[in-house]
């Protein structure tokens, strides 16, 4: 029964080091530079620090000269990085830096 408890626990316990280690090695998309995500964390804080609406995407791009496509890359990124949730209306809300 010990040994039972033992191994369950290492198992939630591996569980969550890996959840640590896959949220640790998230890879930014393919063309986004440091640069990018720093101009996409600054745009996005600027307009309330959620990525929601028509008018949020609008504004981001604007701000950042980056496409629909790499906006909706790099939320996926925050997101996988843990950097964002997930709102349940669909749209993420940063975490991090200026919007912890």
């Amino acid at each position: 029964m010990a040994f039972a408890r033992f191994t369950s626990g290492a198992r939630v316990l591996a569980g969550l080091s890996l959840a640590g280690l896959l949220a640790a090695c998230a890879i930014p998309p393919q063309g986004i530079s440091t640069q990018n995500i720093a101009e996409f964390d600054a745009a996005v804080a600027s307009i309330g620090c959620s990525l929601v609406t028509e008018a949020d995407y609008l504004a981001v791009e604007l701000q950042t000269g980056l496409t629909r496509e790499q906006l909706v890359e790099l939320a996926q990124y925050k997101l996988t990085a843990e950097q964002a949730t997930r709102l349940e209306s669909g749209g993420i809300t940063l975490t991090t830096g200026a919007c912890a």
